[in-house]
């Protein structure tokens, strides 16, 4: 797999690699969440390429505090085979050379499989509660 910076052109396969790996929501538009991402630090939007056919993707974001991972997706024929590992410790690499502290995420509490691999890399969970307020309606 190579990992490289999204490009515009990889959108189409992007959006369906979310909905593969159910990762999509009705009140997250997907081609607005893409377009965000690529106002702030948009080469650090990996998306991971085998053979030309987007299998991974990986937002990373760095706020001068702490550091954000979203959408980690790996198609899935092709989990369990390393891919989310590799966009992960390419993504801690950038936000360790930009003098990031701590990389933070969040995981559905349903999502027993995703909060075991995240302890394998040595992810644990912080004593913390997740909250979140919709300023941008995403909806139609």
């Amino acid at each position: 797999m190579n990992i490289r910076p999204y490009t515009p052109a990889d959108e189409a396969q992007v959006i369906a690699l979310w909905q593969a790996c159910a990762l999509t929501r009705p009140w997250n538009n997907p081609h607005r969440d893409i377009a965000r991402k690529l106002t702030t630090q948009a080469d650090w939007f990996l998306v991971g390429d085998l053979h030309g056919t987007i299998i991974a993707s990986a937002m990373f974001g760095y706020n001068g505090h702490r550091g954000w991972v979203n959408y980690l997706a790996v198609s899935p024929s092709h989990q369990g085979c390393g891919y989310a590992r590799a966009l992960m410790v390419q993504g801690e690499a950038l936000l360790t050379r930009a003098g990031c502290p701590k990389l933070s995420l969040q995981i559905r509490t349903s999502n027993q499989e995703v909060i075991a691999f995240y302890r394998h890399l040595g992810y644990s969970t912080d004593d913390a509660v997740s909250m979140g307020k919709r300023l941008i309606a995403d909806t139609p």
